[in-house]
């Protein structure tokens, strides 16, 4: 369960509506772009075209994201899926590095599950591995992009990645989120920051984690 957080009005109100709004006009105005990726994933990828995967999103709330599939079906003679290095193509990497593969999520957005900004939504399998500081991420809609995006993506540690998670979800206005998006838009054009090597993108979260809990239960034994 998520710890209680106040929201300004924005945060409360403006925020849904302005993504609702954004989100519909996009998908409206791109729908032929999204037909043509769709094609090119069918084509070179396989079926099913979308990746579909459970993640908590406000007040915990589970739902599905959606996302254009990056990597093929490949498997060995045992019938067991080969290596997530080997499945991803160089058109998978390129959807990657483009951040392509993320345009679905507007319909997460449409559906109220998500915003264009807030904290990355992650693994259900990581809720019981926040501290209660770090519960307040689930405070707000996850995002299409994030504070901890813009400032290192998956190159900064779990800490740094949440620590400034909850750093937007104590100080979320409308600026902020202009000037995050202002952020993203230069980082996806310069492609910074930006890995499609499954080792580099998660580190071991819940082996981190765990050390993590073990050493605040020592301090607060002391």
């Amino acid at each position: 369960m998520t710890v209680e957080h106040k929201q300004g009005i924005y945060a409360k109100y403006i925020k849904r509506c302005f993504g609702f709004l954004c989100s519909l006009l996009f998908l409206i105005l791109f729908c032929w772009l999204y037909a043509i990726l769709a094609i090119l994933v069918k084509t070179k990828l396989g079926s099913p075209v979308l990746f579909k995967q459970e993640r908590p999103g406000k007040n915990e709330k589970i739902f599905k994201l959606y996302k254009f599939r990056t990597m093929t079906d490949e498997r060995d003679e045992n019938g067991n899926l080969l290596s997530d290095e080997v499945r991803l193509t160089k058109f998978g990497s390129f959807l990657r590095s483009t951040s392509l593969d993320e345009l679905p999520e507007l319909i997460n957005i449409l559906k109220g599950d998500m915003a264009f900004v807030g904290p990355r939504p992650l693994l259900v399998s990581y809720l019981p591995y926040y501290t209660e500081e770090e519960q307040l991420r689930h405070t707000v809609r996850p995002g299409l992009t994030g504070w901890a995006q813009v400032n290192g993506r998956n190159f900064i540690g779990w800490d740094n990645r949440l620590k400034k998670d909850v750093e937007y979800s104590r100080k979320v206005s409308f600026l902020f989120d202009v000037k995050i998006l202002f952020m993203t838009f230069v980082q996806v054009v310069k492609r910074d920051n930006i890995s499609v090597d499954t080792h580099v993108v998660e580190p071991n979260f819940a082996e981190e984690r765990k050390q993590k809990m073990e050493r605040l239960k020592k301090v607060d034994v002391v």
